[in-house]
Formats: C-alpha cells, sequence, structure tokens
C-alpha cells in the first residue's frame, strides 16, 4: 500500500504547492492525523462499510472545523474515505509531509552523539550537513552515550559514523587480522 499513499501524497502535494498552501496543508493535516490517531471509534466510524459517505462527510467538516481545514484538505480527506484507504492515512500524512519536505529542498538528519551538543554546535553540525547535501537540513538531535565519543549521522539513506565507538572497532578488526 506504500505505492497507494506515495501517489496520494503527491497528488495533495501537487495541489498544495500549486496554492502556496503547502505548510497551511501540512499543519491541518497533522491536526487531523492527531484526531484520527487518538480515536478508535473516529477510525473504525470512518473505515466502516456500513456506515454512508454522507455521514463520513459530516463528521469529516465538523472535525476539519475544529482544525481550521481548508477545502483542499477536506477533499482530500473526502477522496481517502470515498476509495475506502482510511486504514493508510496515516501513511498518507507521513508521505504528504516527506514530499513537501523534498520538493522544498528539506532534508532531514538524525544525529545521535555521545555527549550534549551546545547551541553553536548544533549549528555547525547542521551547517556542515547543509554544505555536504546541498540542501536545507532539518536536523534532530539525541544523546546516545553508548557511541563514547563523537556522533553517528543518518540522512536518509546515508549514515555517516564518526563515533569513537565505531573507530575502536575498526582498530580491533585490524589487530585481530594480523
Amino acid at each position: 500500500m506504500k505505492s497507494a499513499s506515495l501517489q496520494y501524497a503527491n497528488a495533495l502535494a501537487d495541489i498544495a504547492m500549486a496554492q502556496g498552501a503547502a505548510e497551511a496543508a501540512t499543519r491541518q493535516l497533522n491536526g487531523f492525523g492527531a484526531l484520527y490517531g487518538e480515536s478508535a471509534e473516529l477510525r473504525n466510524f470512518l473505515s466502516s462499510p456500513a456506515v454512508d459517505a454522507e455521514a463520513k462527510h459530516r463528521v469529516i467538516e465538523k472535525l476539519l472545523a475544529r482544525v481550521g481545514a481548508s477545502k483542499i484538505v477536506r477533499n482530500f480527506l473526502f477522496v481517502v474515505v470515498d476509495h475506502r484507504h482510511t486504514h493508510v492515512l496515516p501513511e498518507m500524512i507521513a508521505a504528504f509531509q516527506e514530499v513537501i519536505r523534498e520538493r522544498q529542498g528539506i532534508t532531514e538528519a538524525q544525529v545521535s552523539s555521545a555527549a550534549e551538543l551546545n547551541a553553536a554546535q548544533k549549528k555547525e553540525m547542521s551547517s556542515a550537513l547543509e554544505r555536504l547535501t546541498g540542501k536545507r537540513v532539518e536536523a534532530k538531535f539525541s544523546l546516545e552515550p553508548a557511541l563514547l565519543g563523537g556522533a553517528v549521522v543518518r540522512v536518509g539513506d546515508t549514515v555517516y559514523d564518526g563515533s569513537l565507538r565505531s573507530r575502536l572497532n575498526e582498530l580491533r578488526a585490524r589487530l585481530a587480522s594480523k
């Protein structure tokens, strides 16, 4: 179902980007996604074949009024419900966010460090990653004392391992092979 989620995400991204509403659509979808994720009753209601589309549309309208959603998001959710794909809605929302970031030239990086980084170090790490990737980087920092020193950075499928643990393991392997 990944490809269907990506197709829906791309279609919504096309419309949102064309209308300059990418950030608003992302925020609104996240709001609806939070409501959807919190309520098993809502998930069951929207996925039930026993409930007609009009009733589902009315509920979506009421919920969207709470999060202040646009027609773009409303119509998107109507299509998802009408095509009985609500069970993959969280996956669609995540795919949409990823597509929007990609189209805006933004990439996400996961930075794990052995010691807490201060603001200047975080800024320097983000700047270095931006130079390396050629994209704007949204870095998420976490603490991982098991690294012993240094950091491990994941950008998409690429891993940059500058940890002391990794270097010690390499040294151990070289010494063992001699």
